[in-house]
């Protein structure tokens, strides 16, 4: 029998974060940085725990390069082949302790995975992504990877449920991605009806997490600073940026002008250009759960890091936490009917 889940489900939209008194005199007071120590790989992390996505228009080397001058995470796309990730490490060896190297789960993606940590040792991150993390063959295919890789650091999903979460922590991995659905670019709730609201996940699955001492990577749905922080406030360890790092210098993906403007392609990997360009098409059996859309030029990534880690830092100095170690401790949410005065239109506010 279908069941209806009565309580109530929230998303990024739905809340602010209620001010409260602070002892800090300014916003340069605030410490983003984190130290982690993983559950199975007994590795440990120090950075700022935001993370580019592995889509091929946003995970690229060059970001990385960027991204890791602000002490920041890149999950590199799974499509770069060796001799690129061996020419990487040779020229950029100070990035190699942020980035993960990628893999799904089809046909050689495992032996792929395996020759890119063998010809550079140094990589101590693999993240595991499919769309949907719910499958046996996903949780065996954890087992696997930890198997073969014991003291490599693991990321995996997606999920959305603290069940799953449990799951796929006990079967090897140490940071599991929460988020079906929320992306700027993703249509699977439009094609499958299946979802769950980014906030409610992203609490749920990091106390299901913390409680057997692993991590969660809020995935999906951060359309400006303040989502960011909203995403830590509600207990994510790391966010997972896609939409909001496309469009620069350092994304993949064509450049377009038009009308004289310049446009950068970003694409769901999902969707039917990213499946023409890499696995020559759409299968029969499946739909495109991804759109492409042209975004905007914005120039170097570094300004939009700057703006997104001002802003969390700004978070911070409003609730009183003086490292993002303690915001989501500081957090106390309130629902709303409207976050922003749209009088002169949305890009007024930014």
């Amino acid at each position: 029998m279908p069941r209806i889940e009565n309580d109530i489900k929230l998303d990024f939209k739905d809340v602010l974060l209620r001010p409260k008194r602070s002892t800090l005199k300014s916003r340069s007071e605030v410490d983003l940085m984190r130290t982690f120590i993983f559950r199975n790989s007994k590795q440990s992390y120090t950075g700022i725990p935001v993370i580019a996505a592995n889509m091929d228009t946003v995970g690229t080397f060059e970001m990385a390069c960027s991204l890791q001058k602000f002490s920041l995470f890149t999950a590199i796309h799974k499509h770069y082949s060796v001799e690129e990730w061996k020419q990487f490490a040779k020229t950029n060896p100070q990035c190699i302790e942020h980035v993960a190297a990628s893999s799904g789960t089809g046909q050689g993606d495992f032996e792929r995975l395996s020759e890119i940590l063998e010809a550079v040792p140094n990589i101590r991150y693999i993240c595991l992504d499919v769309a949907n993390g719910y499958s046996e063959h996903f949780v065996q295919y954890v087992k696997d990877v930890r198997a073969k890789f014991p003291s490599h650091t693991i990321m995996a999903g997606n999920v959305v449920t603290g069940e799953m979460v449990e799951e796929l922590i006990l079967s090897g991995a140490d940071i599991i991605k929460v988020g079906i659905g929320p992306g700027s670019v993703c249509t699977t709730r439009k094609k499958t009806g299946v979802g769950y609201p980014q906030l409610s996940a992203v609490i749920e699955c990091a106390d299901a997490a913390h409680g057997l001492n692993g991590h969660i990577i809020s995935d999906g749905g951060c359309t400006c600073p303040g989502d960011v922080a909203k995403a830590f406030g509600a207990g994510a360890d790391f966010v997972m940026l896609g939409g909001m790092l496309a469009g620069h210098t350092q994304s993949g993906g064509e450049t377009i002008e038009k009308d004289g403007k310049k446009f950068k392609l970003f694409y769901g990997m999902s969707s039917e250009t990213a499946m023409k360009r890499h696995a020559g098409g759409v299968a029969d059996y499946r739909a495109s759960e991804g759109k492409t859309v042209q975004v905007p030029f914005k120039g170097d990534v570094e300004e939009t890091t700057k703006d997104i880690l001002g802003g969390l830092r700004s978070t911070c100095t409003y609730v009183g936490a003086s490292k993002l170690k303690e915001l989501s401790r500081r957090t106390t949410f309130i629902r709303v009917t409207q976050q922003l005065n749209t009088v002169f239109g949305e890009g007024s506010q930014q």
